[in-house]
């Protein structure tokens, strides 16, 4: 916890979704000077990505935060995951994408001086935490920045973040994100 006088570390989250960055935008910027950064290349077809882009806009005005939008290049995340594309759900293939993303974090969030960096992926009941956290912390070893190790759904995280965004009426997506997760 911060003293009121002290001067908050900056962290720079990456969010996959409103859904999953309701809940972990509000637990983080009480103790952070946060700014969210949306970096999915993974999200199929492109009108997905345009809808879940606009609802973390909608979060970011929520909470008065900054955000950061990656580029969106579809093709290079193919390029990344090729020879996985009959992956199941949860397998090499997220691991992938997962470690793709969070990179792309750390290595803007020591770029811009941030202290810390972290992902909502963890949010998530159907993402491998442990992986996430293998990969973030590696990370750290690399760029100058902290990896931020927490796994968001513990104490009923995944519970709170559906509630807010019902609260909020923020749009629910059917599938992760990719072409390869809507056939299951």
């Amino acid at each position: 916890m911060q003293n009121s006088g002290e001067k908050k570390p900056k962290l720079l989250l990456h969010v996959c979704c409103a859904v999953c960055a309701v809940y972990v935008s509000k637990t983080l910027k009480s103790d952070f000077s946060l700014e969210l950064f949306f970096y999915n290349p993974n999200i199929f077809p492109e009108r997905e990505y345009q809808k879940r882009l606009d609802e973390i806009k909608k979060i970011a005005k929520i909470y008065n935060l900054n955000l950061i939008i990656g580029e969106y290049k579809h093709s290079e995340w193919l390029k990344k995951i090729k020879g996985h594309e009959k992956d199941r759900e949860g397998s090499e293939r997220c691991e992938i994408c997962y470690a793709l993303r969070i990179e792309k974090t750390a290595l803007l969030a020591g770029k811009k001086g941030f202290d810390y960096f972290t992902t909502t992926l963890s949010v998530s009941p159907h993402k491998k935490s442990e992986i996430i956290s293998k990969i973030g912390n590696n990370l750290s070893k690399k760029y100058k920045a902290v990896y931020l190790d927490k796994n968001f759904k513990k104490q009923d995280g995944f519970k709170k973040t559906m509630e807010l965004s019902k609260d909020f009426d923020l749009y629910r997506q059917s599938y992760c994100g990719c072409e390869f997760s809507i056939r299951e």
